[in-house]
Formats: structure tokens, C-alpha cells, sequence
């Protein structure tokens, strides 16, 4: 039986559950008063605790009686006691509490008689204060006297008293408790694989928690597959137009070797079949596998980078390498590769030199290529950051590339939870700052 209210609870949505709180915790609140009103009403004392009660009441009354009406203030304070207390009010003034103790009234009106013909009243006391037995009675001329006295076995009902008040509202919060975080453990569930969306294959959510959230989760999953999806359809179609287009450039390359073609158009068409090539080889670097399946390495980065930069210098570029002897980092060595090696070129493309530094940044590695040339204008450094943007429109300009260099170098330097910072050096030129964290997978 539990286990069902359990699965019905799980599927209802938030409004019904939210209901169904407040039901329970009435219902039991309302048992709790049940219980205690049935206990207070058949409460009784000891006969030495009865027999005290009695013989106080009978006393104060008799006297109070026999009291001026203008001295019976006076004598109420007189004859009243630490653990019995008397308090002489107006005849409009009577007040009975919830919980009548009716067998203890019984009890005491049988030991003292004349009692009954006071009206005697007693009830619990809702807060303990100059006792925890309360009550009243009424002389002759109608003025009403209250009173208020200790019992030592009454102490349970006061406590069962304080329990029924407490009880709901605890009840209540641990309940809540219980909903928020039955309701926010799938919500947290949903937000992690948003962070993800898109970035791999779809990690489907469990459909948990309220009708309203299942709904959401079971859209969210089905959005994964279709970007998932949309990404494989437009990675295998970019890779096909890449590797089909090869077959032809290779054949006109060969074409090309023919005595009969005159130099000059084989120099030109030649130049033309190799940026086409090197177009090809960025598309298929950008849209190809993340590298997130390539394993980490222990690789030297300031080796690394003085490699590439020793072999710029060899081409005849102006490269010079400033930075430590050695750095070792464990990476993804092709994309960081080909990160560094996107950057130098890109320094010596458009600057017209490259000046690399590797240095160390905490337990990480910071790596800085700087070149002279007229850098980025300030509002399209983001744009120069996203893929297929060229910052040169000019077709009149001979600018290879598809505008896909820093992308790579992006993707790559986010695979490693690092930073790509690019800025306008003060005395000309780009400085591009890449910053990656150490990592122990």
C-alpha cells in the first residue's frame, strides 16, 4: 500500500502534490487534537493532588464568600500560593479553555460537594504559566474567580499540547523539504545535460519527478537526438564534399604535368589547386572528431612550440621563440598542436612575424604569440572568433584561408578546459594569450 502511494505521489504533478501535503499534514493535525482532547477529557489526578485541589477551592471560596466585596481582592491575594493562585474578576469575565478536564472536575466536585453549586470549571492550561490546571468558579453575586494551579501528572498532557502545536508545523517544513527536493533533484538532473547539449553524443534524463517536469525532460531528450543528429548529418556531409573534392584536384594536379601546359598558367593553376587543398584541409580540421576520444599526454609544449616556430624560421619566415626550455602538460597533443601551429601562421600571415613565449601559470601553462602587424579593430575581435568569418572582405587582396584558424584554435584550447584571449598591443600588432590548466585524467 505504501509502495503505490509512493509511485502515485512520484507521478502527480506539482499543484496535486502540493495538495496532498496540506491534506496530511490536516489530517494529521487533526488526529494529533483528537488523541489529546480524548486524553485531557478523561485526565485524572492522584487522590493527594485531588484532595489538595479540593481543599483549596473550598477554602477560597468560603472565604471569599464571607469576604466585603471591597477586601475580597485583598484576600484573593492572600490566600493565593506559589502552586495556587486566585484572581478575583468581573462577572462578564469568565473564561474556559479548549480542553475541559472534565473526569478531574468530577473527581474533585465528589471529594468537596459544594463545588457543584459554584459552577466549578476546569481545563488545561494552553501555555504553562502560574500553573498547568486552570479554571474558575463563581460566588454568590455572580463575581467569577479564576485560578490557576500546578499538577505534577499533568505535565504529559502539557507536553502532548505543545506536540500538537508543534508537530504540524514540523511536519509541514519536512514535508515541503521532502517536495523541493524530490522536485529539484531531476531539475538539477536536466540542468547538467543542458551544459552538455550538443557538445557529444546525448545523454538521455531519466523522466523523473512531476508530470510537468517528466514533460520537459522527455522534450529535452528528444532535442539531444535531434541536434545530435543535425550535427553527425552536417560532419559526414561536410567530410564527403571534402573528400570528394580531393579526387579532382588530384587528377588536374596530374593534368597539370603535361609538357604542353604553358608554366605560367601551371604555376598559377597550381597555386590555385594548393589553396583549394589547404581550404579543404581547415574544413575537415574544424568539422571533424572534437579529438574528446583522444587520450591525454605528457607533452613539452615549450619543445612543442619552439618546433614549430624553428620550422616557420626554416621557410624563411621571421619567427623567433622567447619562452622557457621546458613545459610539461598533459594534453590532447594533435589539437594543441595544431593550435599553436594555426596561430604562428597566422601571426606571420597577417603581421608579417611571430614571436612565441611559453611560460608557467600556477601548475598550467600560458603561451603567447605576438606579432607587428595591424592587429583587429576592437569590435570584431568576437567576430573574429567565430567560424567561416574573414575580417579582410577585399577580394582584391590575395588572403588564403577560409576564416576557420581561430575557430580551430578555439575549439582546441576549450577541449582543454583552457582560455583564448586575443588583444590590440598599445605599440601595434596582435597578442593572443592561451592559458591551460593542469589535469590529472
Amino acid at each position: 500500500m505504501l509502495r503505490k502511494f509512493i509511485t502515485l505521489f512520484r507521478r502527480m504533478g506539482l499543484p496535486e502534490r502540493l495538495f496532498a501535503v496540506f491534506v496530511l499534514v490536516v489530517v494529521i493535525e487533526f488526529a494529533a487534537n483528537c488523541f489529546l482532547f480524548d486524553r485531557v477529557n478523561s485526565f485524572e489526578l492522584r487522590r493527594d493532588d485531588a484532595d489538595r485541589i479540593a481543599e483549596n477551592l473550598v477554602l477560597a471560596q468560603r472565604t471569599l464568600e464571607h469576604a466585603d466585596k471591597e477586601e475580597r481582592g485583598a484576600v484573593a491575594q492572600v490566600l493565593s500560593t506559589k502552586r495556587f493562585t486566585l484572581i478575583l474578576t468581573s462577572p462578564g469575565d469568565r473564561r474556559r479553555g479548549s480542553l475541559g478536564l472534565s473526569n478531574l472536575r468530577s473527581q474533585v466536585v465528589e471529594i468537596e460537594p459544594e463545588l457543584a453549586l459554584a459552577d466549578l470549571e476546569l481545563h488545561l492550561e494552553e501555555m504553562p504559566g502560574n500553573g498547568n490546571i486552570g479554571g474558575s468558579f463563581r460566588l454568590k453575586d455572580r463575581s467569577v474567580v479564576r485560578f490557576h494551579t500546578h499538577a505534577s501528572a499533568a505535565w504529559k498532557l502539557t507536553a502532548g499540547r505543545v506536540a500538537s502545536l508543534i508537530l504540524p508545523t514540523l511536519l509541514l517544513i519536512a514535508l515541503a523539504w521532502l517536495l523541493v527536493r524530490t522536485t529539484l533533484r531531476p531539475l538539477r538532473n536536466l540542468i547538467g545535460a543542458t551544459r552538455h547539449l550538443g557538445s557529444g553524443p546525448p545523454q538521455p534524463v531519466p523522466e523523473r519527478g512531476p508530470d510537468e517536469l517528466r514533460e520537459l525532460i522527455r522534450a529535452l531528450n528528444q532535442m539531444q537526438e535531434r541536434i545530435h543528429q543535425s550535427l553527425v548529418d552536417r560532419t559526414q556531409t561536410m567530410l564527403a564534399i571534402g573528400h570528394d573534392l580531393k579526387t579532382p584536384l588530384s587528377r588536374m594536379r596530374l593534368r597539370l604535368d603535361d609538357e604542353s601546359v604553358d608554366p605560367e598558367v601551371r604555376e598559377g593553376l597550381t597555386h590555385d589547386i594548393d589553396e583549394m587543398r589547404l581550404l579543404l584541409d581547415s574544413i575537415q580540421a574544424y568539422v571533424d572528431s572534437d579529438g574528446k576520444s583522444i587520450p591525454r599526454e605528457l607533452i613539452d609544449l615549450a619543445v612543442m612550440a619552439e618546433t614549430l616556430v624553428d620550422t616557420a624560421a626554416d621557410h624563411g619566415a621571421d619567427a623567433i621563440y622567447a619562452g622557457i626550455s621546458s613545459l610539461t602538460l598533459k594534453v590532447r597533443p594533435v589539437p594543441v598542436r595544431r593550435a599553436l601551429s594555426n596561430l604562428i601562421e597566422n601571426a606571420i600571415h597577417y603581421g608579417g612575424n611571430a614571436r612565441v613565449i611559453v611560460r608557467r601559470d600556477g601548475d598550467g601553462a600560458e603561451i603567447v604569440v605576438e606579432d607587428d602587424g595591424p592587429g583587429i579593430p576592437e569590435d570584431r575581435i568576437v567576430d573574429a572568433l567565430q567560424p567561416f568569418v574573414r575580417l579582410d572582405t577585399s577580394r582584391a587582396r590575395d588572403t588564403a584561408g577560409m576564416g576557420l584558424g581561430l575557430a580551430i584554435v578555439r575549439k582546441a584550447v576549450r577541449m582543454e578546459n583552457g582560455t583564448l584571449d586575443l588583444r590590440n598591443r598599445p605599440e601595434g600588432g596582435l597578442s593572443v594569450t592561451v592559458r591551460l590548466p593542469s589535469t590529472t585524467d
